[in-house]
């Protein structure tokens, strides 16, 4: 199902015209209602008018999550606080959170744009929807909740968290589709096979997950597991939360659309933040065109991808491929540029791991040096009529083997040596509804 076509099916030619339009009239709006735009703008020796459409956006200044932590609370919202009707704020741990602030027209925009991604996830309407993201200052609840409303879904606010419940619901509401971070729905899925639940008894068919970057392998297991297509939605709440773009479930492996109507982006090279062709990897940068409330001119995301035209796909729309990690969360280890995605990426070629995994790094002897935790595959090991319990007294030279490999494949991938530990199942962290920490960093303590 395609939710809006006369937009997501738009002539690349005539979507242009649209942003351009769209962008112009923006820009005149933050110079004149936004002093640190004005004032951004002026240092760079730009004036609104300056620019003629998006071609030419890289004469601007990015905008950085510092300058909106900078400008705390409202320094950046271009709309008076009466016309703002809501208020989030960022998942932040330290310090002052960025907050974010909507309009009424905002509000049907981040509902139109999670209605187009439901419906690229497989959701249609009269379909029910467990929400499994977190209600409150977080913007996924609230966000799927509206956009599942908007495309006429029936929504179960649950939110995170509290997995016996979820369950319980999920069968007896007979949901069709489940949203949740990837990491949680591992867990949902997990508990059920722990149970020994029959899948008949479910009635799920999708699941749309974001909010954290997953594996591959991950959605192997999640689908395998609950016997639904799982699709990846990205956002963040500085744009809007939620609903930038999303996979479409017949379209696996190809990236998500992103929707380039209202947030228009752009691949620049991370350390002098000059434009990367299409199809190479650097930080995506975004600008909304539509936003009221706050409106941000190439907002540095800080998240690395790539960005490609599909041709061939149901939309026009640009995609973006998958997460590969962050700018500002990569890890130089001993010279060398690491991210922890790099680590899920390769699970899949070893049947006896779970994608549950934790990285963790510590400083002896002054030398960085990296942990890798991974939980076994319990029916992996059970096929082999090994009982998970006697793991390590029946299966040491297994065990062996398999570490050497893992050490091997990391170092080959990667370019480091790493410590590598198994744990039974069960043995790391889960997710509890939020978003799972795979890092932990003792370097400092």
């Amino acid at each position: 199902m395609i939710f809006n076509p006369d937009i997501e099916q738009m002539p690349i030619d005539k979507l242009r015209v649209l942003q351009s339009e769209r962008l112009q009239k923006m820009l005149q709006k933050v110079y004149a209602k936004v002093p640190f735009y004005k004032d951004a703008f002026d240092k760079a020796g730009v004036k609104p008018e300056d620019i003629k459409s998006v071609e030419d956006l890289n004469k601007l200044p990015f905008t950085k999550k510092t300058h909106l932590r900078e400008n705390y609370p409202f320094g950046l919202f271009a709309e008076s606080k009466s016309d703002v009707i809501r208020l989030h704020c960022s998942s932040g741990t330290t310090g002052k959170p960025t907050v974010v602030g909507y309009t009424r027209n905002d509000i049907n925009l981040f509902s139109e744009v999670v209605a187009r991604s439901l419906a690229a996830s497989g959701c249609e309407p009269g379909m029910t929807l467990q929400n499994a993201y977190g209600y409150g200052l977080f913007t996924g609840g609230l966000g799927l909740h509206y956009g599942a409303e908007k495309l006429g879904m029936t929504v179960v606010p649950i939110s995170g968290g509290n997995t016996e419940k979820q369950i319980m619901l999920l069968k007896d509401f007979q949901a069709d589709a489940i949203c949740a971070t990837p990491s949680y729905a591992l867990t949902v899925a997990e508990e059920i096979r722990k149970r020994g639940e029959s899948l008949d008894d479910f009635n799920l068919k999708f699941a749309i997950l974001g909010s954290e970057p997953w594996s591959e392998a991950l959605r192997q297991e999640v689908e395998s597991n609950l016997n639904i297509k799982a699709s990846n939605i990205y956002g963040l709440s500085e744009i809007i939360g939620p609903g930038v773009s999303n996979e479409d479930f017949e379209e696996q492996g190809t990236g998500s659309y992103i929707w380039e109507d209202h947030f228009f982006p752009e691949i620049v090279d991370e350390k002098t933040g000059e434009p990367v062709p299409y199809g190479q990897p650097g930080v995506l940068v975004i600008t909304t065109l539509t936003k009221e409330a706050l409106p941000l001119v190439r907002y540095w995301t800080g998240d690395i991808t790539t960005l490609t035209y599909e041709h061939s796909g149901k939309r026009t729309h640009i995609k973006m491929g998958p997460i590969i990690g962050r700018a500002d969360d990569m890890m130089i280890i001993r010279g060398v540029n690491f991210f922890h995605t790099q680590i899920a990426d390769f699970i899949p070629e070893f049947p006896q791991l779970s994608p549950n995994y934790q990285v963790v790094l510590t400083k002896p002897k002054n030398m960085d040096a990296v942990e890798v935790g991974f939980e076994i595959n319990p029916t992996y090991f059970l096929e082999k009529g090994i009982a998970c319990d006697n793991l390590c007294a029946e299966a040491n030279a297994d065990i062996d083997h398999l570490i050497s490999n893992i050490q091997k494949k990391i170092r080959d991938n990667i370019g480091l040596g790493m410590n590598v530990k198994l744990y039974q199942a069960d043995g790391l962290p889960k997710s509890e509804g939020g978003k799972l920490n795979r890092i932990v960093d003792h370097r400092h303590d």
